[in-house]
């Protein structure tokens, strides 16, 4: 039984009822005062205490996906992207598909890629980093019908937060089902939606970041990503080709990406992203010791000391809730202002760093974010 599955958390949820009960019953008969009886106490107390610790685990695992497998948690995942650097030497640079797996929540409109679209699980090679990870592709309606046959279209590359799979963007948030209640409605244009975790060397967070004598992340996401997509797929390319969009940390990513690749991405989306890269035992020392590669990490200050890019820049988030977001993304407007960085905001007066606060604010980003990429041509 996997990590998410109800079974298991509905078992846990039971044998923490059975400890609970089980401690009531047996504690009168631990009430001597011997050795015995106090490490009959000592045991049913930590024993209780594990078994509802481990029942809440699985809830808040499962409400914020945190990790999506047994061996996503204990870093034992052999399936999963490596950082072995000559991993693909000889292989194709093209996009391998995996498998194809319905579209959720699509209603009257069945099951027809020419009305639903298509989405299908991938994985992403490196040519240039030599670097991989799986992630989901979602095709448009418009990219299996006759008057688009000959037409390339603009994609968005989607970044959960660390350390997420790329299927929260599915089972979370449903960003296909979403891009196509807005295609439909006609509040946005067909777009590509690329679903990917943050990192493609996992258990690493990487914060997107090119490490000196690791992980070349930013470069496998601003290079590798977009060749391996056009290669396999028909999007576009020159300007408004290419937009990124993200949470948590997918959100701090969208932002850095846009800023130093406008070449690359014409708009990004932060949804409760950061602003500055986190630094912890899960990313090591991503910077080789270089206080100015440090500094440069840190979007603020690249506003205030680094030439500011032409890109369009949507930050989301909540006033109360969110930790210190509201704060830091006032500083990061101030700090744009008069500048060639546009930053618009979504505002909420309040939400929690979840994905129920980011799919509130969905819709109105993929439609913001649509707004910037170019029509299929």
């Amino acid at each position: 039984m996997g990590l998410t599955s109800h079974k298991v958390l509905a078992l846990s949820a039971l044998f923490s009822v059975l400890m609970v009960a089980g401690t009531v019953w047996v504690w009168p008969r631990l009430a001597r005062r011997s050795w015995r009886a106090v490490l009959g106490r000592l045991v049913t107390i930590v024993g209780t205490q594990l078994a509802v610790m481990c029942t809440l685990g699985l809830v808040a695992n499962n409400y914020f996906a945190f990790y999506s497998s047994w061996a996503d948690l204990l870093g034992t995942n052999e399936d999963g992207p490596v950082t072995i650097q000559n991993q693909l030497l000889g292989r194709t640079k093209g996009v391998e598909r995996i498998s194809s797996e319905n579209v959720r929540d699509t209603g009257a409109l069945g099951r027809d890629p020419a009305q639903v679209g298509r989405l299908e699980k991938v994985r992403l090679p490196g040519a240039a980093t030599g670097l991989s990870t799986e992630g989901y592709v979602y095709l448009p309606p418009q990219y299996f019908q006759a008057a688009f046959q000959d037409k390339r279209f603009p994609a968005a590359i989607a970044i959960t937060g660390f350390p997420g799979d790329a299927k929260n963007l599915i089972t979370k948030l449903n960003y296909p089902a979403v891009q196509l209640k807005l295609t439909v409605e006609n509040k946005t244009k067909p777009t590509v939606l690329v679903l990917m975790r943050p990192s493609p060397a996992m258990p690493r967070d990487t914060e997107c970041e090119d490490v000196p004598g690791g992980p070349q992340s930013d470069r496998y996401f601003s290079e590798d990503v977009p060749s391996a997509l056009r290669s396999s797929y028909r999007i576009a390319q020159g300007p408004g080709s290419l937009g990124v969009i993200g949470n948590s940390t997918g959100g701090y990513c969208a932002l850095k990406l846009a800023m130093r690749h406008p070449d690359v991405f014409s708009a990004a989306v932060s949804l409760s992203g950061y602003y500055k890269a986190a630094e912890d035992p899960t990313t090591g020392d991503l910077f080789g010791g270089d206080a100015q590669r440090r500094d440069q990490a840190d979007l603020s200050w690249r506003l205030a000391h680094l030439p500011a890019p032409g890109t369009a820049l949507l930050v989301g988030g909540s006033r109360e809730g969110d930790g210190d977001y509201f704060t830091e993304t006032e500083r990061f407007r101030a700090a744009a202002k008069g500048t060639a960085t546009t930053v618009s905001a979504i505002t909420l007066d309040t939400g929690g760093h979840n994905f129920n606060t980011w799919s509130r604010m969905l819709p109105a980003s993929l439609g913001w974010l649509g707004g910037h990429l170019a029509d299929p041509s």
